[in-house]
């Protein structure tokens, strides 16, 4: 059975300030669906309500992800039923090695899914995630170092992207993932992600400034984000129009002011 995640009508806000008013999207498993749209028009806002940030509240409208009401779900319900946030800018965990937070993470979702389970051995897990690693490019020795800790830019978004390997979501929301990666990382990045989504049947969401990030991951369908609302939407054409000739266009068309930075 394919799974669906499925925004009706859904307003947010960050305490008294309404960031988005009224998004409907529906992203199937399997399809890749990019979202774009400048600093400010809640793109970033769109990613941490899906997952569950506590510092949004959604005041109207749902989501339905596999059926279930998503907002009535804990942020690691949502994870292990196979949602996956990649975040723009990955935070760091001292004392905590890559290698420990992975199998943790895998061992969390098999319990979830059945208590009596013990978990991954030390051995099919080692072999996972060389596996895993090797495809995206990462050195063995980052599986011994504490998670992010150090890490370059590049890196970073190497080692959420090898988090999503190894977690194996349905659908992934993908959160600027190209922010701060030069071209060689961003390559690694997408190859990696385009694996998966074949692997997998993985459903995404691509959320983006740029079209650079299409010419790797490419997208069934590009909705375009302004003042808290998806206003337009239509084929990979619609990222090329964007790079050409800006949002400019796009506000004058619905009458739409610059958001703030």
């Amino acid at each position: 059975m394919t799974v669906a995640l499925e925004v009706k009508n859904l307003h947010v806000s960050a305490g008294d300030h309404p960031i988005l008013k009224g998004i409907d999207l529906l992203v199937k498993q399997g399809e890749i669906h990019a979202l774009m749209g400048p600093n400010g028009s809640g793109k970033s806002t769109l990613a941490y309500i899906l997952a569950g940030h506590p510092a949004y509240e959604a005041t109207a409208g749902q989501v339905i992800y596999d059926g279930k009401d998503l907002l009535e779900m804990e942020p690691d319900e949502r994870s292990r039923a196979g949602l996956f946030l990649a975040f723009q800018y990955p935070a760091a965990v001292p004392g905590v090695t890559l290698a420990k937070f992975l199998r943790q993470a895998i061992n969390s979702r098999r319990k979830a899914e059945d208590p009596e389970d013990k978990g991954i051995s030390i051995p099919d897990f080692r072999r996972l995630l060389k596996r895993k690693m090797d495809m995206l490019g990462i050195e063995d020795k980052f599986a011994g170092r504490y998670l992010n800790e150090g890490f370059s830019g590049g890196e970073k978004k190497r080692v959420e992207i090898l988090q999503m390997a190894s977690l194996e979501p349905k659908i992934a929301i993908m959160d600027e993932t190209d922010s701060g990666l030069d071209i060689d990382a961003l390559r690694i990045v997408s190859e990696g992600a385009n694996r998966l989504r074949e692997e997998l049947d993985m459903g995404m969401l691509v959320i983006t400034h740029y079209q650079r990030i299409l010419n790797y991951i490419k997208p069934d369908h590009v909705h375009i984000m302004l003042d808290g609302r998806i206003i337009e939407s239509g084929g990979p054409d619609l990222a090329l129009k964007l790079e050409e000739r800006g949002y400019d266009w796009v506000r004058e068309k619905y009458g739409i002011l610059e958001e703030s930075a």
